[in-house]
């Protein structure tokens, strides 16, 4: 692709190539940008890779999706002027994106060991098995072959088993969850989630008109079970959002006894149970058993996503129900993702020839080393003024100021120094943490993780004083 950088991944070419593109169109009200076809062909990348491009501008709000008609966008006249008003995770979202920024509070896991290079040698060679003219259409709810690869993955027992009808693959985690929205019909229902909670997912229910219901996890990252009987009591709960295994942004894991005696109670009330599998892998701590192994599998639904564990070239969402199967097929239909064929054939590939395992023994290795490195760097540059949990797994620390401090203050200084932080009130929707941060350990290059830290370190002193 012209103008890629040799160290670029495909999807971020291309969206500086879409950004230049919106930044010179016209005034108009509504103008339509290439398909995602046109552009692949265009720019010599796969579809999958530009609906990624093309899902980080709609977060941005510079991109808006029209069904069967394509994506359209409001010119800007610079990225720059973007989130300056008062909601702080548009903000976050536009600064982190903007070129020359150090962002110290990505959740980017993969970015240690992506796995891009072997996903895009299998894609090659696929291409030369399934040439494009002889391609069968894309299937409407994910490829068959990647569908069962999971299906086999998430399977523990005869009575625990998952068949590929049971497996639904849309375009990004975004929209599979926007699809259960509609499927479970939440719009006016109440919904207990574990919190702190990715913000992903908390605008989602807030936008959908949910009422939302916080369960704080305790200290040793435990949920409070009494709290929990007693919400389910006294509330009509549809449905309860739990961590299969290990919370984010947390980075805990709940004993071993805590979980089971949450899954009795969750089974006592017949409850729904959303699953959140989209760390398991990245727990460093292994044999843990996810919830999905103590609750009623017809009771429950999964949901994760691959980006995670392979990286931005594989974006995809992915949610499994044994018992909504009709209904989440109308949905995936209505919606009518555009997914490459290839790609999901390369991914089913990494898990059946067991690729996906060896690069998570590698993953986990440099997690576990960058969350050590990183924590002694906080010990050494920021001991006075957080404190944290030690991190169990994933890519972030989850951080507290060990003094009343206004963060939205500090996360302002630092922008103008070109850095970006992630305040902890983004993770609930009743300002539960404001004295929290999210940081990555994930950053590559300890030049950049020192200077970051120590420019956090000085933000937080200028503000406690």
């Amino acid at each position: 692709m012209k103008g890629c950088r040799e160290t670029d991944f495909a999807y971020q070419a291309v969206y500086r190539y879409l950004t230049t593109l919106i930044n010179e169109l016209g005034a108009d009200a509504r103008v339509r940008l290439p398909s995602l076809r046109q552009l692949a062909e265009r720019l010599n990348v796969s579809i999958s890779t530009i609906q990624y491009a093309y899902s980080l501008l709609e977060k941005e709000g510079r991109v808006y999706s029209v069904a069967k008609s394509g994506y359209y966008a409001l010119p800007v006249p610079c990225v720059a002027t973007l989130g300056g008003g008062d909601d702080l995770l548009e903000t976050l979202y536009v600064n982190a994106r903007r070129p020359g920024m150090l962002v110290l509070s990505a959740d980017e896991p993969a970015s240690m060991q992506p796995l891009d290079s072997p996903l895009l040698l299998l894609e090659r060679e696929l291409l030369r098995q399934y040439p494009r003219s002889s391609q069968m259409p894309s299937q409407p709810w994910g490829e068959l072959e990647l569908r069962t690869a999971l299906a086999a993955r998430y399977t523990s027992s005869p009575a625990r088993c998952w068949n590929a009808d049971d497996v639904y693959i849309g375009a990004d985690l975004r929209g599979v969850l926007e699809i259960l929205i509609a499927v479970l019909a939440l719009k006016g229902a109440t919904v207990l989630i574990e919190s702190p909670c990715d913000w992903t997912v908390l605008r989602l229910l807030q936008a959908a008109d949910i009422d939302v219901i916080e369960l704080p996890l305790l200290a040793d990252g435990e949920i409070n079970v009494e709290q929990l009987e007693q919400l389910l009591t006294s509330k009509a709960v549809r449905l309860v959002i739990l961590s299969s295994v290990l919370n984010m942004p947390r980075g805990t894991l709940a004993p071993e006894n805590n979980r089971r005696a949450v899954a009795r109670l969750l089974d006592l009330h017949g409850t729904w149970v959303l699953e959140n599998d989209s760390y398991t892998d990245l727990a460093f701590e292994a044999g843990v058993t996810p919830f999905r192994d103590l609750l009623d599998p017809d009771r429950l639904i999964v949901y994760s996503t691959f980006e995670k564990t392979i990286g931005p070239e594989a974006p995809y969402g992915y949610v499994l129900s044994r018992q909504l199967t009709l209904e989440l097929q109308r949905h995936f239909l209505l919606r009518a993702f555009r997914l490459s064929p290839i790609r999901q054939k390369a991914i089913a590939r990494l898990y059946s020839n067991g690729r996906i395992d060896q690069h998570l023994l590698v993953l986990r290795r440099l997690l576990r080393e960058g969350a050590l490195s990183t924590t002694q760097m906080l010990r050494e540059r920021l001991g006075d003024s957080l404190q944290w949990l030690e991190p169990q797994g994933g890519a972030t620390i989850w951080t507290r100021s060990s003094r009343r401090v206004d963060l939205r203050r500090v996360f302002q200084r630092l922008l103008a120094q070109r850095i970006v932080i992630a305040p902890g009130e983004l993770f609930s929707l009743q300002g539960l943490y404001a004295q929290h941060l999210r940081l990555t350990h994930a950053l590559s290059g300890s030049h950049d993780l020192d200077t970051a830290l120590c420019a956090l370190a000085d933000a937080l002193r200028l503000e406690q004083s």
